[in-house]
């Protein structure tokens, strides 16, 4: 999608003289759960950390699009990660920032607090936040990386760094630094997300539509291994399919979806029914459409649900996600390759850094791990191609389709994140590249930061 008639137009910028504004051991670019949790294992290895992050708090999906439930997926049976993402559980817990989630034996966090969350842990950890600030520009000497470019109210400022870990989601910095990449087509990527909060919902009232409505993950619609179609889920369709029947929502427009944490004063925390394909959450036009569409169509969802909804007639609307929330963009190529048979079928990997357990969501598929089964993660899918020292923590990891629908997911991004912070300060204490660290040492360590490797 072009715009305008300035097509292949470029203008020539000035040589310039950068000041340098820090230089540290690890700089991690952004802070959603990747890059939080790549912080704090560098951190904890004793090394210089610095968590760069562009808005002005730490968390990414869960503080800026208010995403509440990361381990949604957990059921009797599920054999569970261990290390820092039960850690974020844990800690909101701890500091009232968490209430039992609906759907599993899991923990919908107070997105807001979780702000106060994540700054208590990076204080807690020593390491430099630095917020406000843009990684705009890789610097590099031949195919290593030496730092970023960062932009910001300072102006233009260059971090130094031996080791550089990129959790922007989108896998700017790689992609930047010109190390390999994919990404499917802007009409196959999994859909974008505005969602919104609610005050004035009477609870009771709800719960007991809730109740003698119940929804199940049968009514998702999507392909699962069948033992998952009789759990309960806070799915909401109905009233959307009222309001377009009324002609209140176009036809066209899909929405459905999930509530979460619902207060005992009435606030509908997240609310999560706007989906939107079509968008290319590395494109600065796609970006803008579709939060302002995110926003009209949330709009719609608001009004059929204050109509339609036992307990949500005297609602008003409380928050806006600050944020897009995006499922799907760039994924490096890595060392190793994550496959949808990976992820199906309990893959074992002799470099795993930690382990996820079965389950997909995403591309009409949704399976939940009830039965104990898992796969192994393994450290090549965070090394990039043709770049050095530099490392990969989150979504952007490399792996086919349904690999994605299972590594996207928020206590997957922590695993990689943990062992990207690991790998990147053993590297540094053993003066090897990042590409080049002992496996087997790597095990070890994160092993005693308390991940299950196996």
């Amino acid at each position: 999608m072009h715009h305008g008639g300035t097509i292949g137009k470029t203008i020539v910028e000035p040589a310039c003289r950068t000041a340098v504004l820090i230089e540290t051991d690890i700089l991690v670019v952004g802070s959603g759960p990747g890059g939080l949790a790549a912080a704090l294992a560098a951190a904890r290895e004793g090394v210089r950390t610095i968590l760069l992050e562009r808005t002005g708090s730490f968390g990414g999906m869960i503080t800026q699009a208010g995403v509440e439930s990361i381990a949604w997926y957990r059921h009797a049976g599920t054999v569970d990660i261990q290390g820092i993402g039960i850690e974020f559980e844990q800690r909101a817990k701890q500091m009232g920032a968490a209430d039992p989630e609906p759907q599993s034996q899991s923990e919908a966090l107070n997105t807001e607090l979780f702000k106060v969350v994540a700054d208590t842990l990076v204080e807690e950890a020593g390491i430099v936040p630095l917020l406000h600030c843009w990684a705009a520009a890789p610097v590099m000497e031949g195919n290593t990386i030496k730092g970023v470019i960062a932009e910001g109210k300072s102006g233009r400022q260059a971090i130094l760094a031996r080791r550089v870990i990129d959790a922007s989601g989108d896998a700017d910095i790689a992609h930047l630094a010109g190390a390999p990449w994919q990404m499917a087509p802007r009409n196959e990527l999994l859909g974008v997300t505005v969602s919104f909060s609610l005050s004035g919902v009477d609870r009771d009232r709800f719960m007991a539509y809730v109740g003698a409505n119940p929804s199940t993950i049968k009514d998702w619609g999507v392909e699962t291994t069948s033992k998952e179609d009789g759990l309960f889920s806070p799915y909401l369709s109905e009233p959307f399919q009222r309001a377009k029947a009324a002609g209140e929502i176009p036809e066209d427009v899909e929405i459905a979806g999930t509530w979460s944490r619902l207060s005992e004063h009435g606030d509908a925390t997240y609310i999560n029914v706007v989906y939107m394909p079509g968008y290319d959450a590395t494109d600065v036009r796609d970006l803008t459409r579709g939060e302002i569409e995110g926003r009209r169509q949330a709009m719609w969802a608001f009004k059929a649900l204050k109509k339609y909804t036992p307990g949500f007639e005297s609602a008003t609307l409380r928050t806006f996600g600050a944020s897009l929330g995006t499922r799907e963009s760039r994924k490096i190529v890595g060392r190793t390759n994550l496959s949808e048979h990976d992820v199906r079928h309990q893959g074992r990997f002799e470099d795993a850094i930690g382990i996820f357990p079965e389950f997909i969501d995403g591309y009409g598929v949704l399976v939940l791990p009830t039965t104990g089964r898992y796969f192994q993660v393994p450290y090549g899918i965070m090394v990039p191609q043709e770049v050095e020292n530099l490392l990969v923590a989150g979504r952007c990891v490399a792996g086919d389709r349904i690999a994605h629908a299972a590594t996207r997911a928020m206590m997957c991004c922590t695993v990689t994140g943990q062992a990207a912070g690991v790998a990147a300060a053993l590297s540094i204490h053993d003066g090897t590249a990042c590409s080049q660290v002992d496996v087997g040492r790597l095990q070890k360590r994160l092993v005693k930061q308390g991940v299950r490797i196996r």
